[in-house]
C-alpha cells in the first residue's frame, strides 16, 4: 500500500487567507447550456519516451475527460494527487481561478517554482482540453482566438558525432531535405577535445573556434532554406558567453540559447546587451513573475517558456502578452509528448508574437503513435478545429510505452 498523497497534512493548505474554492468564494450560480459540470477525479501516468512524460487526466460527472501533460521529472504524479482534493467538486471551466487556487493551496509546498508548478501546469492543460470539449470549441478559442492556422516547428537535431561540424551539417541538410523542416536547433555545449576544466565554465579560444566551426558548417549547409538556433544549456561564464556570442555575429544564427546559468538575470542582461547575436532564455524560469524580470530588464531578445513547466497555457499566454509589451517574440521550448506539443501550438496560434514551437523527438520512431491524429507535417502543426486540444490518446500505444511500474489511467 503506497502513500496517499492526497491526504497529507499541510497547515498551509488547510488554512489560507486567500482560499479560492468555489465554496469560499460563493461561486454557486447554476450554469446553463451543459456547463454545470463537476470534477470527480484526476489521474496520471508516465510514458517512457526520450523524456519520461507525465500525462494527466481530469474526469467529470458529465463523462467528459480532459487530457494534459506536465513537464517530465520525478514527483509530479504525487503532487497532482496531492492537489486532487482541492479540485474535486469544482467546475472545470473556471480555469484561471482553479489554477490560482492550486498555487495558493500549495504555497507552502513550492508553488513559486519547480516541480510543483509543473504539476499545476499538467492539470491546467487538461482543464483547457476539458473546457474546450464542454464548450465544443478548440483550445485556442479559449485564449482569445487565433492569429494563424498553423504553427511553425523547429526540430532539435542530434547526431552520433555531435562535436563534428561536418556531421552536424550533414544532419541539418537531411532534416531540411528529407523531413521538411525549415527551422532547426543544434547543441553547442559539446566537447571540443580542448577542455582543461569542466567546472569553471571558462571557454578557451580554441574551444570558441570549435563551436564557431559547427555554426559555420551548419548555417552554410542550409543557407536560407532554414533558420538555425544553437543551444548552450547554461554552460558558460559571463565573459566566455560574451566572447562566444560576439564570435558568432558573422553567421546567420537564429538565436543562441541559454549561454549562462539561469539564476542571475543581471548577468544575463549583460550578455544579451553585449552582442548582436540574438539571445534566447526562459525554459528554466517559472511563471510570469520569473519571466517578467528577464523582459523588464531587457535581458532577452527572444523569450522561451516551456509551457508544461512554466505554469500552463494561460500562464504562457500572459508571458507572451508581457513580452509583446517589449516587442519580444516567443519561441516555446518543448521536450514533450504530442499532448503538450499540441497545447503549445494552440497558444502559439493565439498570440501575435509567436516564432515557433520546439520538437525534440524526431529520432523517436513512435512519438506520434501516442495520439490518433497527425501532429507535425512538413515542419508545421495545423491547428485543430476539434474541441479541446484536438488530440486523442491511443491508450494501447500509451500502455505499450509506460515507464516500468506506471499504471494506465482507469
Amino acid at each position: 500500500m503506497g502513500i496517499d498523497y492526497s491526504q497529507l497534512h499541510d497547515p498551509n493548505a488547510e488554512y489560507t487567507m486567500r482560499e479560492l474554492s468555489a465554496e469560499t468564494m460563493g461561486v454557486a450560480a447554476k450554469r446553463g447550456g451543459g456547463r454545470d459540470v463537476e470534477i470527480t477525479d484526476i489521474q496520471t501516468t508516465m510514458v517512457d519516451g526520450n523524456f519520461p512524460w507525465t500525462l494527466v487526466r481530469v474526469y467529470t460527472d458529465a463523462g467528459i475527460v480532459g487530457t494534459g501533460e506536465a513537464y517530465w521529472g520525478a514527483g509530479v504524479s504525487e503532487l497532482v494527487e496531492r492537489m486532487k482534493p482541492f479540485l474535486e467538486g469544482e467546475n472545470p471551466l473556471d480555469i484561471d481561478r482553479l489554477t490560482e487556487h492550486m498555487v495558493q493551496k500549495m504555497s507552502g509546498e513550492g508553488s513559486l517554482a519547480g516541480v510543483t508548478v509543473t504539476a499545476i501546469s499538467g492539470i491546467e492543460i487538461a482543464l483547457h482540453d476539458l473546457a474546450g470539449k464542454i464548450l465544443e470549441v478548440p483550445a485556442y478559442q479559449l485564449l482569445g482566438g487565433k492569429y494563424r492556422d498553423e504553427m511553425r516547428v523547429y526540430c532539435d537535431c542530434h547526431t552520433e558525432e555531435e562535436a563534428d561540424p561536418i556531421a552536424c551539417a550533414d544532419e541539418a541538410e537531411r532534416v531540411v531535405d528529407e523531413l521538411g523542416y525549415d527551422a532547426l536547433k543544434f547543441d553547442l555545449d559539446v566537447p571540443s577535445g580542448h577542455e582543461k576544466d569542466r567546472a569553471n565554465r571558462h571557454l578557451r579560444d580554441v574551444e570558441i573556434e570549435h563551436k564557431a566551426s559547427i555554426v559555420e558548417a551548419v548555417t552554410e549547409a542550409v543557407g536560407h532554406r532554414a533558420d538555425v538556433a544553437f543551444d548552450c544549456h547554461w554552460t558558460f561564464s559571463a565573459g566566455s558567453a560574451k566572447r562566444l556570442a560576439r564570435r558568432l555575429e558573422e553567421y546567420s544564427v537564429w538565436w543562441l540559447e541559454d549561454p549562462v546559468p539561469p539564476e542571475n538575470h543581471d548577468v544575463q542582461r549583460e550578455v544579451t546587451q553585449s552582442t548582436t547575436t540574438p539571445i534566447t532564455v526562459g525554459e528554466n524560469v517559472y511563471r510570469k513573475h520569473g519571466q517578467r524580470r528577464l523582459l523588464e530588464g531587457q535581458a532577452v531578445d527572444i523569450i522561451a517558456p516551456d509551457l508544461p513547466k512554466v505554469g500552463g497555457m494561460r500562464e504562457t499566454r500572459k508571458i507572451a502578452d508581457l513580452a509583446d509589451m517589449y516587442y519580444v517574440p516567443v519561441a516555446m521550448h518543448n521536450v514533450a509528448s504530442p499532448v503538450a506539443t499540441m497545447a503549445a501550438a494552440h497558444v502559439g496560434a493565439a498570440i501575435p508574437n509567436s516564432l515557433a514551437v520546439e520538437y525534440h523527438s524526431y529520432e523517436l520512431g513512435w512519438w506520434d503513435d501516442l495520439v490518433e491524429e497527425t501532429v507535425i507535417e512538413d515542419g508545421y502543426i495545423e491547428i485543430p478545429e476539434e474541441p479541446g486540444l484536438g488530440v486523442t490518446l491511443d491508450l494501447d500505444a500509451v500502455e505499450e510505452h509506460l515507464v516500468d511500474g506506471a499504471e494506465l489511467f482507469d
